[in-house]
Protein backbone atom coordinates (compact mmCIF):
# COMPACT_ATOMS: atom_id res chain seq x y z
CA UNK A 1 0.00 0.00 0.00
CA UNK A 2 2.62 2.59 1.03
CA UNK A 3 4.70 1.92 -2.06
CA UNK A 4 1.69 2.57 -4.32
CA UNK A 5 1.19 5.98 -2.65
CA UNK A 6 4.79 6.93 -3.42
CA UNK A 7 4.51 5.55 -6.96
CA UNK A 8 1.37 7.68 -7.46
CA UNK A 9 3.25 10.73 -6.10
CA UNK A 10 6.11 10.14 -8.54
CA UNK A 11 3.68 9.80 -11.44
CA UNK A 12 1.80 12.96 -10.40
CA UNK A 13 5.08 14.86 -9.95
CA UNK A 14 6.16 13.96 -13.50
CA UNK A 15 2.75 14.76 -15.05
CA UNK A 16 2.16 17.94 -13.09
CA UNK A 17 5.77 19.09 -13.43
CA UNK A 18 5.61 18.76 -17.22
CA UNK A 19 2.27 20.56 -17.44
CA UNK A 20 3.09 23.42 -15.06
CA UNK A 21 6.65 24.01 -16.24
CA UNK A 22 5.49 24.05 -19.88
CA UNK A 23 2.50 26.31 -19.15
CA UNK A 24 4.26 28.67 -16.72
CA UNK A 25 7.90 29.20 -17.77
CA UNK A 26 10.17 29.83 -14.82
CA UNK A 27 8.06 27.83 -12.37
CA UNK A 28 9.68 24.68 -10.98
CA UNK A 29 7.56 21.90 -9.51
CA UNK A 30 9.65 20.54 -6.64
CA UNK A 31 7.30 17.80 -5.44
CA UNK A 32 3.73 16.56 -5.31
CA UNK A 33 2.64 14.94 -2.06
CA UNK A 34 -0.64 13.10 -1.57
CA UNK A 35 -2.45 14.34 1.53
CA UNK A 36 -5.29 11.83 1.15
CA UNK A 37 -6.93 9.78 -1.56
CA UNK A 38 -8.55 12.90 -3.03
CA UNK A 39 -6.10 15.71 -2.14
CA UNK A 40 -2.53 16.63 -3.01
CA UNK A 41 -0.10 19.48 -2.45
CA UNK A 42 2.13 20.83 -5.22
CA UNK A 43 5.34 22.49 -4.00
CA UNK A 44 6.57 25.09 -6.47
CA UNK A 45 9.41 27.57 -6.67
CA UNK A 46 10.19 30.57 -8.85
CA UNK A 47 13.21 32.89 -9.00
CA UNK A 48 11.00 35.86 -8.00
CA UNK A 49 9.38 33.91 -5.17
CA UNK A 50 6.00 32.29 -4.72
CA UNK A 51 2.93 34.40 -3.98
CA UNK A 52 -0.83 33.81 -3.99
CA UNK A 53 -1.14 34.94 -7.61
CA UNK A 54 1.43 32.36 -8.74
CA UNK A 55 -0.31 29.64 -6.70
CA UNK A 56 -3.60 30.55 -8.40
CA UNK A 57 -1.96 30.35 -11.86
CA UNK A 58 -0.53 26.91 -10.99
CA UNK A 59 -3.98 25.74 -9.84
CA UNK A 60 -5.40 27.04 -13.15
CA UNK A 61 -2.91 24.91 -15.08
CA UNK A 62 -4.14 21.88 -13.12
CA UNK A 63 -7.89 22.44 -13.48
CA UNK A 64 -8.47 19.01 -15.08
CA UNK A 65 -7.19 17.40 -11.84
CA UNK A 66 -9.88 19.25 -9.87
CA UNK A 67 -12.42 16.60 -10.97
CA UNK A 68 -10.62 14.00 -8.84
CA UNK A 69 -8.59 16.01 -6.32
CA UNK A 70 -8.56 19.03 -4.08
CA UNK A 71 -5.29 20.83 -4.83
CA UNK A 72 -3.07 22.84 -2.51
CA UNK A 73 -0.19 24.82 -4.02
CA UNK A 74 2.65 25.90 -1.73
CA UNK A 75 6.06 27.50 -1.70
CA UNK A 76 8.87 25.16 -0.66
CA UNK A 77 9.07 26.68 2.83
CA UNK A 78 11.98 26.19 5.20
CA UNK A 79 11.72 22.38 5.00
CA UNK A 80 12.22 22.44 1.22
CA UNK A 81 11.30 19.16 -0.53
CA UNK A 82 14.20 17.41 -2.25
CA UNK A 83 13.39 14.92 -5.00
CA UNK A 84 15.79 15.25 -7.94
CA UNK A 85 19.59 14.99 -8.00
CA UNK A 86 19.91 18.73 -8.68
CA UNK A 87 17.84 19.46 -5.55
CA UNK A 88 20.27 17.41 -3.46
CA UNK A 89 23.36 18.90 -5.12
CA UNK A 90 22.17 22.39 -4.17
CA UNK A 91 22.13 21.55 -0.43
CA UNK A 92 25.31 19.46 0.04
CA UNK A 93 26.67 20.20 3.52
CA UNK A 94 23.24 20.92 5.02
CA UNK A 95 21.07 18.66 7.18
CA UNK A 96 18.41 16.56 5.48
CA UNK A 97 15.70 14.10 6.40
CA UNK A 98 15.07 11.12 4.08
CA UNK A 99 12.59 8.25 3.96
CA UNK A 100 13.25 5.22 1.76
CA UNK A 101 10.90 2.62 0.29
CA UNK A 102 13.14 -0.26 1.39
CA UNK A 103 15.37 -0.67 4.41
CA UNK A 104 19.02 0.36 4.11
CA UNK A 105 21.28 -0.78 6.93
CA UNK A 106 18.12 -1.90 8.76
CA UNK A 107 16.25 1.41 8.62
CA UNK A 108 14.02 3.52 6.37
CA UNK A 109 14.35 6.96 8.00
CA UNK A 110 17.56 8.98 7.97
CA UNK A 111 18.54 12.40 9.33
CA UNK A 112 21.96 13.91 8.97
CA UNK A 113 24.35 16.06 6.99
CA UNK A 114 24.28 15.54 3.24
CA UNK A 115 27.89 14.70 2.37
CA UNK A 116 27.50 14.30 -1.40
CA UNK A 117 24.97 13.99 -4.19
CA UNK A 118 26.23 11.88 -7.07
CA UNK A 119 24.68 10.58 -10.27
CA UNK A 120 22.85 7.62 -8.67
CA UNK A 121 22.87 8.20 -4.92
CA UNK A 122 23.39 10.56 -2.02
CA UNK A 123 25.68 10.07 0.97
CA UNK A 124 24.34 11.13 4.36
CA UNK A 125 26.30 11.22 7.63
CA UNK A 126 24.04 9.43 10.11
CA UNK A 127 25.09 8.59 13.67
CA UNK A 128 28.80 8.71 12.82
CA UNK A 129 28.55 6.63 9.62
CA UNK A 130 28.31 7.66 5.98
CA UNK A 131 25.36 5.91 4.33
CA UNK A 132 24.84 5.76 0.57
CA UNK A 133 21.19 6.02 -0.41
CA UNK A 134 20.16 5.45 -4.06
CA UNK A 135 17.82 8.09 -5.50
CA UNK A 136 15.48 5.31 -6.67
CA UNK A 137 14.83 4.25 -3.07
CA UNK A 138 14.09 7.77 -1.75
CA UNK A 139 10.36 8.39 -1.41
CA UNK A 140 10.50 11.60 0.64
CA UNK A 141 13.33 13.97 1.44
CA UNK A 142 13.42 17.44 2.92
CA UNK A 143 15.93 20.01 3.95
CA UNK A 144 16.02 20.39 7.74
CA UNK A 145 15.79 24.06 8.60
CA UNK A 146 18.79 25.43 10.49
CA UNK A 147 16.52 26.77 13.26
CA UNK A 148 15.59 23.28 14.48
Amino acid sequence: MATSVYDKERTLTREIGDRVERGLPGVEVLAVELIGSDRFCVYVDHAQGVDHALCARVTGELREYLREYSIDVSSPGIDRPLRRPEHFRSVVGRRVSLKTSAGIDGRKNFRGALKSAGERSVTVAVDGSDIDIPYDSIVRANLISESR
